[in-house]
């Protein structure tokens, strides 16, 4: 068996509705995923199952998630191993010791350009970070600028499928699969 992370773009459903991790759980259960455990209300699950293609589990989750919730929803899978190495890889130590919830992670399903992680260096601000780390985005936000260009410039549109989760998140998943 291997442990999987599975990261949900949104649980928004629209007006106001959320997804309950009961009820993502269960959609886990229902895929005969073993072992299904969510961490906290924002779309992580963690899994077990045989050695599956990464898109390919993607793809199943997504197809039931639509199925069950009536709304598409991007998710992004990674082995235990390899969420294990992202974790271990942030390049912010300091500051996410400092101040884990303004250091996040942009996990992204295909990795970002080069080109277009130096592109967004134009929109980090004061107190503001961004570092590329095996395809991924690490970014420090400053608590001084709450509307941060930098955020809004790491999107879908201009980076592909992502999604980001901050330094206690990403602590709390490695926890959780280090097991």
């Amino acid at each position: 068996m291997q442990t999987y992370v599975a990261l949900l773009y949104s649980i928004i459903l629209g007006e106001g509705r959320r997804v309950v991790m009961a009820d993502l759980k269960a959609m886990a259960e229902a895929l005969r995923l073993k072992n299904p455990r969510t961490l906290v209300a924002t779309g992580n699950l963690v899994f077990e199952t045989k050695e599956t293609e990464i898109a390919a589990l993607e793809r199943r989750l997504e197809t039931a998630f639509e199925k069950i919730f009536g709304r598409h929803v991007d998710i992004i899978v990674r082995r235990a191993d390899d969420w294990l190495r992202l974790a271990a890889g942030n390049p912010f130590p300091a500051e996410s010791a400092a101040a884990a919830d303004q250091v996040a992670v942009r996990v992204m399903r295909k990795p970002v350009a080069a080109e277009a992680a130096a592109a967004l260096k134009a929109y980090i601000g004061k107190d503001e970070k961004l570092q590329a780390v095996g395809g991924d985005l690490w970014i420090v936000f400053s608590r001084e600028t709450p509307s941060s260009r930098l955020l809004a410039a790491v999107s879908h549109k201009r980076l592909g499928i992502g999604t980001s989760r901050n330094w206690n998140t990403v602590r709390k998943l490695a926890e959780m699969v280090g097991k």
